[in-house]
């Protein structure tokens, strides 16, 4: 139980915070364990309500890997990614397209509301268009991800009217291409396609990840900060890879088109998001521009 004094001064210290990002939009990518076990699901979505409730901007794009998997599972298709990737073929997409808009979407915007936010669904179709992701291997050659899409525009009047209403969008990552064919989208790579369209301020990774690691079986060498001439580095010497690899990509596209500042944060912890952006110390990793 913490003492008045203690509160007080927890106050305090997010006070200038709130002050600065009041009227500032961000967009935060909701996936992993976050979207899992009930308590962390708790904790995350108020903490989005206490970010509406002081002035400031969410967009909330999840993500729904894990739900993915299980229902793929269940109907006896294989999952496979590469880099990062999941390779997603015509009975795969119709799966993702019905668990993410039809389950997790609804259910993230009724949880929302039910704490006193103000929410509402979008589908990543009514926003995002694309065509067709192609992929290479080590030496070059192509490689079919099949129903994977690469965004090519967002549109995101509808985000902004809600925003100006102060309404909470929340997006899943599905698109569509120029006939309708629903495509699955990396949700990392989604959020960033829509934080560069609204010109947010910042967009907040919330995953099962710390941040970036100088040692990747090592939690205690977390980054704090890192420039973007840091993460080429550090993408050269194949010390991130796998699922980080769409982050950092996604990341240093947002800097290079006016985004503030990126965040990496490890969604396990309660209340993540209050505490990477109104501590003086914060807990995961941000990416700033520069070298």
């Amino acid at each position: 139980m913490l003492d008045i004094e203690s509160s007080t001064s927890i106050l305090i210290e997010a006070l200038p915070y709130i002050q600065k990002f009041r009227g500032q939009t961000f967009v935060i990518k909701y996936g992993g364990s976050a979207m899992e076990e009930p308590q962390l699901v708790e904790s995350t979505l108020k903490d989005i309500v206490f970010l509406e409730a002081v002035g400031i901007n969410p967009v909330l794009v999840h993500g729904g890997g894990k739900a993915i998997s299980r229902r793929l599972q269940e109907k006896g298709i294989e999952t496979k990614f590469i880099n990062g990737l999941r390779v997603t073929d015509k009975p795969s997409v119709t799966i993702i397209n019905e668990v993410l808009n039809q389950v997790i979407n609804p259910e993230i915007v009724n949880r929302i509301n039910s704490l006193g936010g103000h929410a509402r669904s979008y589908q990543g179709n009514q926003v995002l268009r694309v065509k067709k992701r192609e992929a290479t291997d080590e030496k070059g050659n192509l490689i079919n991800l099949g129903f994977v899409g690469e965004v090519i525009s967002c549109d995101v009047f509808d985000l902004r009217m809600a925003i100006s209403h102060e309404v909470v969008p929340v997006v899943s990552p599905i698109g569509t291409d120029k006939e309708g064919q629903p495509y699955n989208v990396n949700a990392d790579t989604a959020a960033a396609e829509i934080t560069m369209a609204l010109n947010a301020s910042r967009i907040i990774y919330l995953s099962d990840v710390q941040g970036i690691l100088k040692d990747p079986n090592n939690p205690e060498t977390l980054i704090p900060t890192v420039s973007e001439k840091d993460i080429s580095d550090l993408t050269a010497t194949g010390m991130l890879s796998g699922g980080m690899l769409p982050k950092v990509e996604s990341a240093l596209q947002v800097l290079k088109s006016g985004t503030e500042k990126v965040h990496m944060i490890d969604g396990r912890i309660p209340h993540a998001l209050l505490l990477e952006l109104f501590t003086d110390k914060g807990i995961g990793t941000e990416i700033v521009k520069g070298s």
